[in-house]
């Protein structure tokens, strides 16, 4: 299993702001690291409102976890999560002020590599109690990235013999043993062995460098079980399937599904090329071995990917997991500057691209020329990317340029949704989208206000509850009382109208007032308003509409 590298996104947790100094020092030296703080004590760049649920997700997940908490509260918190050994990632406790760095778990993971990496950043000596590496120093079970370790169990073995006494040898390139005080011997019954080919020994430690390169030429229309077919190549090659670095396919099979699923049935990247990166002569698969462990990242290109994410309405606890994922792997960042800087901090290596608001359709298109050229990108919209936001911009960029830009239909797009600002602010008022509701934009830079006017109507008649957006600009002072008249219409005065301005961030305002009441002055462009329907209620400080109809 690989280690921790620099650019893993890892998990700092912390409890309070008594720890945050020492989770900054922390994480300057780890690219992808974010700090998690639960939501009611500090402002982190993840908040989280419960410890054990948020650790036991992260460690289900496979993130790196560093808590700085007491070992006990962790262990208690993971106790239930513990089964694999192989697959847990590392986790550590470290005190709130950075005296002590504890690894807990993640032995074949790397956790003490992390732990001494922690170590140098806080100027301190990790304690590390595993017997093995603490005689050698280092972790004969957790191979450097682009080496695997065979058996675990023979490992094991192997490794209790050495600390019994015997001595080894090395056979193969394993540089970063040269510095372990290993016992050695030129005769020694023991052996590491660093081998691209499937062995299995009682006296060897073998360590399979990745270095095998597998290139698919041709795919046939029933072709579902690449995997196998990959895995057949390597046995009649007398390969251990975990030498495997990268599948590499043309580009003409960018959108292959079944190659996709190849890739991850097998635990390697997919690159894409113009040619074969090696004199291949087969219409099949052909199989490359290479001296050393294979870089994927100098191979071809991977598939470009391309997300439209949600922020929500702007606190980072209203995010959602799955957008923060996305910001964290993504290598360019795309967006108007105001939401750009909400999506933040970013890492050193990630590129921002920050655009004016009203640059939708251009910013959509150089996304896609990003994402050709094989990287990451997000574009990132506040509260739902559906709702009035970049989602329908990618998606019209694509139906526009595709028969000019073929290869934008190759990218990989996905759309995460967020809370948009109407769910925020009705949930801040309790639910007054609780029957049926419609949504209006009172913006006419891109529908005639006309038409504007129109839907209000139909919904006001249709008894809808609405939702506005964009209420009211310095450019169209006049619209949103025009509008108002219109629902005046067809609700009592006494309707529950809520006013949500920033909602979800630090200056955040609730009002209720009723429709007669409302004036254009309660309003501006950053607030949400929503206007009840017949039946909508206010009980106390709560306003609802119910889910019954008569």
């Amino acid at each position: 299993m690989a280690r921790v590298s620099a650019s893993m996104p890892m998990a700092i947790v912390i409890l309070g702001a008594g720890a945050l100094d020492t989770a900054r020092r922390i994480q300057t030296s780890f690219e992808q690291a974010r700090v998690h703080g639960l939501a009611s004590r500090v402002n982190a760049d993840i908040a989280y409102d419960d410890f054990g649920a948020h650790v036991r997700a992260l460690y289900a997940s496979g993130t790196p976890i560093v808590a700085l908490c007491s070992a006990g509260i962790v262990i208690r918190a993971l106790a239930s999560s513990l089964a694999d050994k192989i697959a847990e990632p590392p986790v550590l406790a470290i005190a709130q002020d950075g005296s002590a760095v504890v690894p807990l778990l993640g032995g074949m993971s790397g956790v003490n590599v992390l732990a001494r990496e922690i170590g140098v950043s806080l100027g301190i000596m990790p304690a590390i109690t595993t017997s093995g590496e603490l005689r050698f120093g280092q972790c004969l079970l957790a191979p450097p990235e682009g080496y695997a370790l065979a058996d675990i169990e023979q490992g094991k073995r192997f490794v209790s013999d050495l600390l019994a006494g015997e001595t080894t040898r090395i056979e193969g390139h394993a540089p970063w043993l040269d510095d372990a005080d290993l016992p050695r011997s030129g005769d020694a019954r023991l052996a590491v062995r660093i081998t691209p080919l499937a062995a299995h020994d009682e006296d060897s430690l073998v360590i399979h460098p990745r270095c095998v390169l597998a290139w698919i030429e041709h795919l046939s229309s029933d072709d579902d079980d690449v995997a196998e077919r990959i895995r057949a190549a390597m046995r009649a090659q007398g390969l251990s399937p975990l030498a495997l670095a990268a599948l590499a396919a043309p580009a003409r099979y960018m959108t292959s599904r079944s190659l996709e699923d190849a890739a991850r049935a097998l635990n390697v990247p997919l690159r894409f090329c113009d040619a074969a990166p090696f004199d291949a002569d087969t219409q099949g698969i052909a199989l490359h071995v290479s001296d050393t462990p294979v870089d994927a990242q100098s191979i071809g290109r991977a598939r470009g990917a391309l997300t439209v994410i949600g922020l929500g309405p702007g606190s980072a606890e209203l995010m959602t997991p799955a957008a923060r994922a996305v910001l964290v792997a993504a290598q360019d960042v795309l967006g108007y500057e105001t939401y750009v800087r909400m999506a933040g901090p970013f890492r050193d290596d990630q590129r921002v691209h920050m655009t004016d608001n009203r640059e939708e359709l251009q910013r959509a298109r150089h996304a896609f020329e990003l994402a050709t050229e094989g990287r990451r990108v997000v574009v990132v919209s506040s509260g739902d990317p559906g709702v009035f936001a970049m989602a329908a911009a990618v998606l019209e960029a694509l139906d526009e340029g595709r028969a000019a830009h073929p290869e934008w239909s190759a990218v990989k797009l996905a759309i995460v949704p967020g809370v948009s600002a109407s769910l925020a602010t009705a949930a801040r008022a309790g639910a007054p989208l609780g029957h049926d509701f419609c949504v209006l934009s009172l913006s006419d830079n891109l529908k005639p206000w006309d038409v504007i006017e129109k839907r209000i109507a139909h919904a006001g008649e249709a008894d809808l509850v609405m939702a506005f957006y964009n209420p009211l600009s310095k450019a169209r002072p006049w619209q949103f009382d025009r509008a108002i008249d219109i629902v005046k219409r067809y609700r009592d005065p006494h309707t529950p109208v809520v006013l949500g301005r920033d909602i979800g961030r630090p200056a955040e305002a609730l009002r209720i007032v009723t429709l007669g009441e409302l004036k254009s002055e309660h309003v501006d462009m950053r607030t949400m308003v929503i206007v009840g329907s017949s039946t909508t209620r206010v009980v106390g400080d709560w306003v609802y509409t119910p889910r019954w109809y008569e």
